[in-house]
């Protein structure tokens, strides 16, 4: 009797365990993930635009890839309301789950230069004017570029 009770309650956790860890609708939802990503300036956080992304996923023996190609920073900031700062300002870069971030300037040709990044600060310039930004943030799994444009005043 005592053992019967013992193999059904066994069979039972097995199957919750089985169905419970399988669920496919909450799988494909995180793949590709969403990372969210702001600029913050004075405590006010800014959302940083999205553009191209690629995330690598094993599933079984396959290999799931998604990649996707998107307009440039400088076609993205066009759209974009530039966050107003002071010359010299810092900018706080923050990414969700704590990526590799690399930071680049562009000019009206394409992309100018890497910014350095301190304590996920990038420091603008002190000129006048409109400065777009790529930040890129690399996982191991996959990658995201984001810009943002500053207007500096």
């Amino acid at each position: 009797m005592l053992c019967k009770q013992i193999v059904k309650m066994i069979l039972v956790i097995s199957v919750i365990f089985i169905f419970g860890c399988s669920d496919k609708a909450v799988e494909e939802a995180e793949f590709p993930p969403l990372k969210t990503a702001a600029a913050e300036v004075d405590g006010t956080d800014y959302q940083l635009e999205k553009g191209n992304y690629r995330w690598v996923r094993k599933k079984g023996l396959e290999t799931e890839t998604v990649t996707t190609d998107n307009a440039s920073p400088n076609q993205m900031a066009d759209h974009l309301k530039p966050i107003t700062v002071k010359p010299g300002q810092k900018v706080k870069i923050k990414i969700e789950d704590d990526p590799v971030i690399k930071v680049f300037l562009w000019n009206e040709t394409g992309k100018e230069r890497e910014i350095k990044l301190e304590d996920d600060q990038i420091t603008v310039p002190a000129g006048k004017g409109k400065y777009i930004y790529e930040v890129l943030a690399e996982w191991t799994n996959g990658e995201i570029s984001y810009t943002f444009a500053a207007e500096i005043q």
